[in-house]
């Protein structure tokens, strides 16, 4: 790193704080800041959206699983299958509802449906566990930052939590959502760049193809993950990963309050679109700069031997610190910033509108509209500033994130059976609703502490069953009456939906075609890039 390298990297950060000013202008009640005012255009919602899932973990790590992690490979395209499907489900069901309802924080339907009781959990539930996944974030970007950029630990910490804190603070959901569009243009820049060097490094795709191993090229293994003893089963990540990315995009407050922030329904529906169709090749892109990058080590091994303590996730950065040229590494370096701040600057702004409306305004009406939005962006330092503490005391143990991960999935299918559940059965309410949800859990933390041969992927089909099924089991034993208020608002079979539906059905049904291609595209792709 050199004079030039930090230039363009301090002129990046310096750059998002006057863009955050800039677009922080006329902020005068709180939906001008969690949700930019209802007017954000559809397709900077969906590259925010996709921007956010596009972690710097996973532009380190991708890359690494495909070219050099041991059992790793192709099959990592499983993992994202289910997203069209998943993505079609949302749009149907959870949309239209919260569109209507005119909500900040997704947790308030819950209210109105089942009562004060199942929302408080289901918000302190992603408030805990997306304040601590952030912070694990934070540290896991940091680690791969401090070997890009040659720095201690607790500075990178503190770059990307204070920066991100500040452009976060000051212009809200605008700032979150056109700082994240820049961030998608800069990562995707970031790894053509890396892809183009490395292929000028190997001599071209057909040499970076012959020095991996064929069978890394392999996509699918057909196993189910329920005792068999697959590590990436196919049926694992298609049935659960369908239950857990209809949880992430429907019922996360970090997803829904970007697609709450679209100035209509249908204009949230195309920013959900683009990501049912952007994302499966955002995924190859990573794919195939893993096996650009992963050839330059496999050849040379000089070069495998500069990977610090031969962990291969930090293979890029030692590619892009050894092989790329002053200027364009700081490019890269900022590209992996970018995808740090992307993820965390959605989690601030979510953990403080749930933290404001789901808690403070509950006991606090609001009264005074610049007060309480001077409260809010308070209540975003809060959180950055605990996250930057969590940063520094939940790292040092490389199976914290996996850890965390699966916590998410021990919570996603219980808390999408809340919603689902909402939309759709009558009978179910507040009391019935909260056991199942706490039924759900409890199967899933048994799978995990008790079944180690069932793939964690599968919880989130567990969690959201058992939870249904004992909601409806325990309200048929002790009925409750469905509040007068929830009449002909809240569930899907008392509305005109269906009607408004009609004119997406092309819409779903590209979207199936598209899933129908993708599970082709990956049965073909070993023998497209197996050399010979």
């Amino acid at each position: 790193m050199n004079l030039l390298d930090w230039t363009i990297i301090c002129v990046y950060l310096g750059g998002m704080i006057l863009l955050s000013v800039y677009l922080g202008r006329g902020q005068k009640e709180e939906a001008d800041y969690y949700v930019g005012g209802r007017s954000l255009p559809w397709w900077a919602t969906g590259i925010s959206t996709m921007a956010t899932q596009t972690s710097a973990i996973s532009f380190i790590s991708v890359p690494a699983f495909v070219a050099l992690r041991e059992g790793g490979g192709l099959t990592w395209l499983q993992y994202e299958l289910a997203v069209p499907l998943a993505i079609i489900f949302t749009m149907i069901f959870f949309i239209p509802f919260f569109r209507r309802l005119e909500l900040i924080s997704v947790y308030e339907y819950l209210e109105q449906r089942y009562g004060p009781g199942t929302r408080s959990l289901l918000a302190g539930v992603f408030l805990l566990s997306r304040g601590l996944a952030s912070g694990v974030g934070v540290y896991a970007s940091a680690i791969v930052l401090t070997v890009c950029l040659q720095a201690e630990l607790w500075m990178m910490i503190l770059v990307i939590g204070i920066v991100t804190l500040i452009y976060d603070t000051i212009g809200g959901m605008k700032a979150v959502v056109y700082s994240d569009v820049i961030q998608m243009a800069i990562l995707a820049g970031g790894m053509i760049l890396c892809t183009g060097y490395a292929l000028t490094e190997v001599g071209g795709w057909d040499m970076a193809l012959a020095a991996h191993d064929p069978e890394r090229f392999r996509v699918y293994d057909f196993s189910t993950g329920l005792g068999d003893g697959g590590r990436f089963p196919l049926w694992g990540f298609l049935v659960g990963g369908f239950f857990l990315y209809v949880s992430y995009y429907g019922c996360d407050q970090s997803q829904v309050q970007r697609e709450l922030s679209a100035p209509s329904a249908a204009h949230t529906k195309l920013s959900l679109m683009f990501n049912g169709f952007a994302r499966m090749p955002l995924t190859l892109g990573y794919v195939f700069m893993g096996l650009a990058v992963g050839a330059v080590f496999v050849m040379r091994p000089e070069a495998m031997a500069m990977i610090p303590g031969d962990n291969p996730d930090f293979m890029v950065p030692t590619f892009v610190l050894e092989y790329m040229p002053h200027g364009i590494k700081a490019l890269i370096f900022a590209a992996v910033l970018a995808a740090s701040m992307s993820s965390l600057d959605s989690a601030l702004n979510s953990l403080s509108a749930s933290t404001m409306r789901d808690f403070v305004e509950r006991y606090m009406p609001p009264t005074d509209l610049r007060r309480h939005l001077l409260l809010g962006k308070l209540t975003t330092v809060a959180w950055g500033v605990l996250i930057i503490f969590l940063a520094f005391f939940l790292g040092g143990e490389e199976t914290v994130v996996e850890r965390i991960n699966k916590v998410g999935s021990a919570f996603y299918g219980p808390i999408l059976a809340a919603f689902v559940t909402g939309v759709m059965i009558r009978r179910v309410q507040g009391r019935a609703m909260v056991i199942g949800i706490l039924a759900g859990v409890g199967i899933n933390l048994v799978l995990w502490l008790g079944f180690e041969d069932v793939f964690w992927m599968w919880w989130n089909l567990t969690g959201c069953a058992v939870a249904v099924l004992v909601a409806v089991l325990f309200s048929l034993v002790r009925p409750q009456k469905l509040p007068d208020s929830g009449s002909g608002q809240l569930l899907i079979w008392d509305t005109d939906v269906w009607k408004e539906e009609r004119r997406w059905l092309p819409v779903y049904c590209s979207l199936v075609v598209f899933f129908a291609g993708l599970v082709v595209l990956c049965a073909f792709l070993p023998g497209l890039l197996t050399p010979g």
